[in-house]
């Protein structure tokens, strides 16, 4: 086989790559700053993406991926890098998605995380949810926001639970119990309700990814717990929506009620390839749950969230298309990249032209 599994590892870490693919009938890919990039060299063979499977898996792995489709896990490459792996069967053939995970926790200015967030993990209870698409940077976030607390909150007692684990927190001022689900306990929701008898002060929810997860969550929140979870949605409605949508319509006004009151806040994220240099940047909407915002909830008028958002800069709320201006005032990324993800373009757009001609007219006055 031409491949090894140690080089195309190294060859991850040493180009700042995020992703691994391996799949038959081509070479190896890699994505660096989001962009797909074939390794040089001959085409996977079905024998030679097993024997790389194999490589960095257990047996109890295998028989997995031969009966399910699939397993996830997580491992560490020596003292270099960890891996999240995805390795499932694809036309019969093993294949391999490798994500790499920084060693070193970011900071929140590294991440460009709105200070307004800090104050956020210092509530006593409720919900914060971190969104955004896949790859979209939501696990570096929350791993930035519980290692602030586990430096800084000597009376707290932190529990994560991950599916797999990706960052590892050392015991600091708090006290770190990190769970993975399916090695350490069977699911989300049963690690949340066992939880509630280990003495949490702060729970952290890899994903809340179905009912069962969700209703555990919120009544964790509810029981005097600051709980973090993650969902795949952009934008606070959307989230909201999507938690609600999720239980029975006869629930459906009771889940309205019990979020208005438990939830603090929702970030949602995305990460956008930079304009000025190699890289990718963080983009964010802040949605901060005041009185006015609790009552949308209750009222089941989610689709005005957006207004009380643009209005709301004293709490700390941000919407994603002014940090998407922002950003591109600051010459980060490019005026394709605000138009496509503006929650809003036909605003921004206005906003854009606005600023084209103001610094048109500036550049006029210069010359004369």
């Amino acid at each position: 086989m031409s491949y090894q599994m140690a080089d195309l590892l190294q060859l991850v870490v040493s180009e700042g790559a995020a992703d691994l693919h391996i799949r038959v009938g081509i070479p190896p890919v890699v994505r660096v700053h989001g962009i797909l990039q074939r390794v040089e060299g001959p085409a996977l063979r079905p024998e030679d993406t097993e024997e790389l499977m194999r490589s960095i898996t257990s047996e109890d792995h295998v028989q997995q991926i031969r009966e399910k489709g699939g397993a996830d896990f997580g491992f560490a490459f020596g003292e270099l890098a960890r891996f999240r792996v995805s390795a499932f069967k694809e036309r019969g053939n093993f294949a391999l998605v490798l994500r790499q995970i920084p060693s070193k926790l970011l900071t929140m200015e590294q991440i460009g995380i709105p200070p307004s967030v800090r104050d956020l993990i210092y509530k006593p209870r409720g919900l914060v949810l971190v969104t955004g698409p896949t790859g979209s940077g939501k696990t570096t976030t929350l791993a930035s926001l519980i290692n602030i607390l586990n430096e800084e909150r000597d009376e707290a007692h932190i529990i994560t639970v991950e599916d797999p684990i990706e960052y590892y927190h050392k015991h600091k001022k708090a006290v770190v119990t990190q769970r993975e689900v399916n090695i350490d306990v069977p699911s989300f929701a049963e690690a949340i309700r066992r939880a509630l008898r280990q003495d949490p002060d702060i729970i952290l929810v890899g994903e809340l990814r179905d009912l069962e997860t969700m209703d555990a969550a919120i009544t964790a929140a509810e029981t005097g717990h600051l709980v973090f979870g993650t969902l795949h949605t952009t934008g606070a409605a959307k989230t909201i929506d999507r938690i609600v949508n999720a239980f029975p319509q006869n629930q459906q006004e009771q889940i309205r009620i019990q979020l208005s009151t438990v939830l603090q806040a929702v970030i949602s994220q995305l990460l956008i390839p930079r304009h000025d240099k190699p890289g990718r940047v963080a983009v964010f909407e802040i949605m901060v749950n005041t009185p006015s915002v609790a009552a949308l909830i209750r009222d089941n008028k989610t689709f005005r969230i957006q207004s009380d958002i643009q209005t709301g800069a004293k709490w700390g709320m941000v919407t994603l298309d002014s940090f998407l201006l922002e950003k591109y005032e600051a010459g980060m990324i490019a005026e394709e990249e605000v138009i496509t993800k503006a929650q809003d373009p036909t605003t921004i757009l206005m906003k854009l032209q606005e600023m084209k001609a103001a610094r048109a007219a500036a550049e006029a006055n210069v010359k004369r």
